[in-house]
């Protein structure tokens, strides 16, 4: 069994401490590095932007200046919960390090990262706009009162030097590849935001259809075989004193009845406890077992009369099932709603060479209008089956009486994904 190696993890999940660390050591050590081995107060090694043919960062740093470097990766310990703040603050640290002319290094990476942190937090015009008129008001600043090449040891709180254009230049460039790297970075941190919702929401709608296809199997498990006992009980009732041996066959009726209810739910619990199995460990309920389920509607007193055409032969799995809970629905319907009297069900399937159509009808008289019993989910259950394959379904009263489910299924295609509650429709009045 491989393993993947463990993945470094990103730095917003970092302790909010570790970056400043980072960011100050780098600052203050790649700083006393830029100032070289020059003599004090000068920089024997410049950036590229020279003026003339010394360095521009030309003052020694001394406690303000390493107070400069540790404020701003200091500030960063509250880009999380105040990046507006960090930011600007940040900014004009950096500004008065420069604005000191202190030796010229890693200074601006405390505000580099405070202007991604900002970014990142979604204050992107902010940034962007403020980025543009700090850089406008610093050149223009330096133009002002800095200090000219021939005079630059000379003393003063801002001895900063007077901008030139490739300096210029680079300091703008430098703007704005921090600025796009940051859109980069945001726009990375989106995607795989919007990706992880998306898993999510699937895994969600995966549960929410397998927790309905899970009760539309305890209510066809439960309703057929409970409706059997139900009448099987009512007939062993009323003929215990009179008919003994009918009753004796109406609680056998009942034994069966149960014994196959608590067989498919062992099925059923067994599937929702089951981890990693790609087949179930109890036979799956199909149109090999429909002789069983008419014998047991046949014994609890209901005429069905059954018709197959067609090649009978192994189905899909899915459709094997459906066919198979519509049937046994549809017998259920008729014993608890179709109402007194002798009743006859018909029971067709139809085989074809890319579907199977089930047909189930009644001649009783239906449910009263006057009937205030709750609707049952018995119909709702049957469509989704039918829609959670692509095919269609339909049910309603019959002309002359009596009531009539259709349903074709088809055999050479995948279960739909997005179609598991499919409006309770087509009923006619039957609250079934």
């Amino acid at each position: 069994m491989s393993t993947s190696p463990p993945r470094w993890p990103r730095p917003a999940a970092w302790p909010v401490w570790v970056v400043p660390a980072l960011v100050a050591f780098l600052q203050v050590a790649g700083s006393l590095g830029a100032q070289g081995d020059g003599p004090p107060g000068r920089s024997s090694e410049g950036p590229p932007w020279r003026h003339g043919g010394d360095a521009v960062g030309h003052t020694g740093l001394d406690a303000l200046g390493f107070a400069l470097l540790l404020a701003g990766p200091a500030l960063l310990l509250f880009r999380r919960r105040h990046p507006v703040f960090t930011v600007c603050a940040t900014a004009a640290v950096t500004a008065l390090y420069f604005l000191r002319a202190y030796t010229y290094g890693p200074a601006p990476l405390s505000l580099v990262v405070a202007m991604m942190a900002a970014v990142v937090a979604g204050h992107r015009l902010l940034v962007w706009a403020g980025t543009g008129v700090g850089l406008a008001a610093y050149l223009g600043l330096t133009a002002l009162i800095g200090v000219p090449a021939a005079e630059r040891g000379r003393d003063g709180p801002f001895p900063v030097e007077e901008p030139t254009l490739g300096g210029s230049a680079f300091v703008v460039g430098w703007a704005l590849v921090v600025l796009v790297t940051a859109e980069l970075i945001r726009m990375r941190g989106q995607r795989a935001a919007e990706t992880a919702r998306t898993r999510a929401e699937e895994e969600r709608r995966q549960a929410s259809e397998e927790r309905l296809r899970m009760a539309r199997e305890l209510h066809d498990v439960l309703a057929h075989n409970i409706s059997m006992i139900n009448v099987q009980a009512g007939v062993a009732l009323h003929l215990m004193d009179d008919d003994p041996e009918q009753a004796r066959t109406a609680l056998a009726a009942i034994k069966d009845a149960s014994k196959e209810a608590l067989t498919e739910m062992r099925g059923v619990i067994g599937a929702l406890r089951a981890q990693g199995e790609t087949a179930p460990r109890a036979p799956t309920a199909g149109l090999d077992r429909l002789d069983d389920l008419l014998d047991r509607a046949r014994s609890a007193g209901l005429a069905v009369e059954a018709e197959t055409t067609g090649e009978r032969r192994p189905l899909p799995a899915g459709a094997d099932l459906a066919a198979y809970r519509i049937v046994q629905e549809s017998l259920t319907n008729v014993t608890r709603h179709a109402g007194p009297g002798p009743l006859t069900a018909r029971v067709r399937i139809a085989y074809g060479e890319h579907e199977i159509v089930v047909e189930v009808e009644d001649d009783g008289r239906g449910v009263s209008p006057l009937d205030d019993r709750p609707a049952g989910s018995g119909i709702r259950g049957m469509r989704e089956r039918a829609a959670a394959l692509g095919g269609e379904f339909d049910a309603g009263p019959r002309r002359g009486g009596g009531f009539a489910v259709r349903a074709r299924l088809p055999l050479d295609a995948e279960p739909a994904t997005g179609s598991t509650t499919a409006p309770d429709t087509g009923a006619g009045g039957d609250a079934r």
